[in-house]
């Protein structure tokens, strides 16, 4: 009997006494999220870490996962901004097709009714439950996209935080006023902790496997969290950037004004213009670094305590774990903030997956990969039909994938059957794309005039080309796209980059 028919019939008749076989060899998903966390875990530590200039991370829980996952070193998202990344993880599919590049439009409306994990674990006999910041809320999932969910959704009570937060860009709160207004992360792993109790007895007996959705606000602005984290980063070991200035030959259309950061009370308070080449005080600069590092170790504490109550359960032989933070995050290197760039430290962003039986060793690639793999990976590991790669236009195709399934690399991790570029693209001035890729060397843009009515770019109107070389500039610190000595290797990156993801397919 199939999964579905199985549970067909467990809702249609109470009575039936054999045993059905629903999900006693399906594995549960945890699944969690974090917003703007950008790879500064410690098992990120060396040429993958988004600054060289930082103090000692504490991330213990996130780093256990890790040491039993597989942990990708190079993972991009497809547009730093929250709803076009979740959008685009969620469904598999690219922001060209989601037609998702703000924070307003609503896939089902502008893309096709594209089915979503959680929505594809329901439809195979999973208790679909969601709570926090999974899709980005509002209007832009027609507020948390309820088909995808078997239960009511779950958002934290942020009447006081909320109003608290509009005034203060980053804040270490006392005990005593964490205990009168929780915080809503707290909130939120309080809640995923009963839940998981709640749905423990039918998971274990294999009568109704469950996929779980945790996703937490911090480190996103304001940057509020228990002061008791402080302890981890004297303020003696915060530095300021190295590079505190926008990359030589940098076009204008490559920044952005980091206007998320300018409008917190505290900070608008200064007056900074968020002009290319401007600062913030210094002092200001490294109390703002302090409290990022800050607020993701209370993340990685939360984290830890969804986990540690799965382990009390006896549910974590039996579940899959994945955690992603769904961009990466700008802390002043080149004196730019926030995310809405194509820069490294705007598209590179955590991400891990842990399958029972299969990571448990650990396993580090440093393979170039996408947060649109991830869709396919889960479906592979929990043993349900696999995703098919979507047709040129699937606007009409509800499932299918524009990403890999990363299974191969968890049997080889330096595997050379891989992809070979990772894209990703950030919208401009309205009219404007600009288009990234990543390769294992280089970081190649093309921004270019772009059809918002037919989705499609015109490589013929180029506004401005990027090109960093990893290799003696990691920092992406000098655009050396106009250079005579690198003109062979702009026509190769443009004639891949206009490719696109499917020719970097293997």
């Amino acid at each position: 009997m199939s999964s579905t028919a199985c549970l067909h019939l467990l809702l249609l008749s109470a009575l039936s006494a054999a045993p059905c076989a629903l999900s006693a060899d399906k594995k549960n998903v945890l699944f969690f999220v974090s917003d703007d966390m950008r790879p500064e875990l410690t098992v990120y530590d060396g040429p993958d870490f988004p600054s060289p200039v930082h103090p000692k991370m504490h991330s213990p829980n996130l780093d256990a996962l890790a040491a039993k996952s597989l942990l990708l070193k190079r993972a991009y998202v497809q547009q730093a901004v929250c709803s076009p990344s979740r959008t685009s993880l969620l469904t598999g599919r690219r922001p060209d097709t989601t037609h998702v590049y703000d924070l307003v439009h609503y896939f089902r409306k502008v893309g096709g009714n594209f089915t979503t994990i959680p929505q594809y674990f329901k439809q195979n006999g999973y208790l679909s439950i969601g709570m926090g910041k999974i899709f980005h809320p509002g209007s832009a999932s027609d507020n948390d996209d309820p088909i995808s969910w078997s239960e009511p959704y779950f958002h934290a009570n942020d009447s006081f935080w909320g109003k608290f937060g509009h005034m203060h860009s980053h804040m270490a709160v006392n005990n005593s006023l964490q205990k009168s207004q929780p915080l809503p992360d707290q909130q939120i792993a309080d809640h995923a902790v009963e839940v998981l109790k709640r749905v423990a007895p039918a998971a274990k007996s294999g009568k109704q496997p469950f996929f779980v959705a945790v996703g937490f606000h911090r480190p996103h602005l304001p940057f509020i969290y228990p002061d008791e984290f402080q302890q981890y980063y004297p303020e003696s070991e915060i530095r300021l950037p190295d590079n505190e200035y926008a990359p030589i030959n940098m076009p204008p259309i490559a920044w952005s004004n980091y206007g998320e950061l300018l409008k917190y009370g505290d900070i608008s308070k200064l007056h900074a213009s968020g002009a290319i080449n401007s600062s913030l005080p210094p002092d200001v600069v490294k109390s703002l670094r302090r409290d990022y590092y800050g607020a993701l170790s209370f993340t990685d504490s939360l984290i830890g305590k969804v986990m540690e109550e799965l382990e009390n359960l006896g549910l974590a032989e039996n579940t899959i774990i994945s955690f992603w933070g769904d961009h990466g995050w700008q802390l002043g290197e080149h004196g730019e903030w926030c995310k809405h760039t194509n820069f490294e430290d705007a598209t590179h962003a955590p991400m891990m997956v842990h399958i029972p039986g299969k990571t448990d060793q650990g396993i580090v690639t440093e393979a170039l990969t996408e947060f649109v793999d991830l869709f396919p990976t889960l479906v592979d590991a929990a043993n349900l039909p696999p995703l098919q790669l979507c047709p040129q236009n699937s606007e009409k195709t509800m499932l299918c994938r524009e990403g890999a399934s990363l299974m191969p690399l968890i049997e080889n991790p330096n595997s050379t059957n891989w992809k070979t570029r990772a894209f990703s693209q950030y919208p401009r001035q309205k009219d404007h794309m600009g288009y990234t890729m990543r390769t294992d060397r280089y970081r190649y843009t093309e921004w270019v005039k772009f059809d918002y009515n037919e989705y499609k770019p015109d490589w013929n109107q180029l506004n401005a080309t990027e090109l960093y070389d990893h290799q003696t500039d990691p920092e992406e610190n000098h655009n050396v796209a106009s250079e005579k000595d690198m003109m062979s290797v702009v026509k190769m990156l443009s004639e891949q980059l206009h490719a696109g993801w499917r020719s970097a397919m293997k």
